[in-house]
């Protein structure tokens, strides 16, 4: 939701899954082969979080039940890129009308707008286990800006699998058009991340 602020966001590839593509990378791929592998987002499991405050002191938090999204692998250049699509209208908060008041034209604007989407430009496999930079490009209520994610290192044995993945940032609403409240609702608004990769690869189209 931003192009000025940085927004750090996350995708670790389990140690399992990662060292079978860094194996892959040191090798040449068969002629004619597609070395391209996809690994989807686990949508049962993964989930995005925001808050924002009132007043610039009391945060009103909700979270998103559906987080989709893919990380396309290739093993023979080193790099991937990750795409991740959050279903607007599954947003929930506490106080019902506080996730109308969300899901409004205010604010996420769910009926015009169903998905979030952010799209990574290609980055080295490696990031996924170190850590680092992420650019891309954020949509949300058909604006599209370019922003600057961070990748972080792995904190488990096999994060995204056995374990969350949590991504922490923060972006501006008035860049993506939500100007309403500013007197009492601030600009920038925190997003969290808990996402887990599926363990089984899908064929590239």
């Amino acid at each position: 939701m931003i192009a000025s602020s940085p927004f750090r966001f996350a995708f670790i590839l389990p140690h399992r899954l990662l060292a079978g593509l860094l194996a892959l990378a040191t090798s040449q791929p068969a002629p004619g082969s597609d070395p391209i592998q996809i690994r989807e987002l686990d949508s049962a499991r993964s989930r995005a979080s925001f808050s924002v405050r009132v007043l610039w002191m009391f945060p009103v938090e909700g979270q998103f039940s559906t987080l989709r999204g893919q990380v396309r692998i290739d093993p023979a250049r080193q790099l991937a890129t990750v795409e991740a699509r959050i279903v607007a209208d599954t947003v929930s908060m506490r106080r019902e009308g506080t996730e109308n008041w969300a899901r409004s034209a205010e604010f996420f604007d769910v009926e015009r707008f169903p998905e979030i989407e952010f799209r990574s430009v290609s980055f080295p496999i490696k990031r996924l286990r170190e850590g680092g930079d992420l650019p891309g490009r954020l949509t949300m209520r058909g604006r599209s800006q370019p922003v600057l994610f961070s990748l972080q290192p792995a904190s488990c044995a096999a994060p995204a699998v056995d374990c969350a993945v949590n991504a922490q940032g923060e972006v501006r609403r008035s860049e993506f058009g939500m100007r309403s409240r500013r007197a009492t609702l601030s600009d920038h608004v925190h997003l969290n991340f808990d996402i887990y990769l599926s363990d089984l690869p899908t064929p590239a189209s």
